[in-house]
């Protein structure tokens, strides 16, 4: 079983309109607001920060609504800029 069959969220029955939630939605999900939080944190709109941190904005956009999780160096790179988020402003720019 993998992550994307492994429900973390049953649907709920008295509800036609809800569904599952799958562990990698959720991971995907989670992600996302992780992401989000840290571009607002430092008061910047998606295209801002693409800029800034070097990765296209048309995947900030589907990392922060859970389409897509981003892949394991992005996601090491977003805790570079999670630390020091100066320092990675300086050696971009730079």
């Amino acid at each position: 079983m993998n992550k994307d069959t492994m429900i973390a969220i049953p649907a709920d029955p008295d509800d036609p309109e809800d569904f599952d939630v799958s562990v990698a939605a959720l991971e995907r999900g989670l992600m996302g607001r992780r992401v989000r939080q840290l571009r607002v944190r430092l008061g910047m709109t998606q295209q801002e920060f693409a800029e800034v941190f070097g990765i296209p904005a048309a995947s900030i956009r589907q990392y922060e609504i859970g389409r897509h999780m981003p892949p394991p160096a992005v996601r090491a790179y977003f805790k570079v800029i999670e630390a020091e988020p100066d320092m990675v402003r300086r050696v971009m720019a730079g």
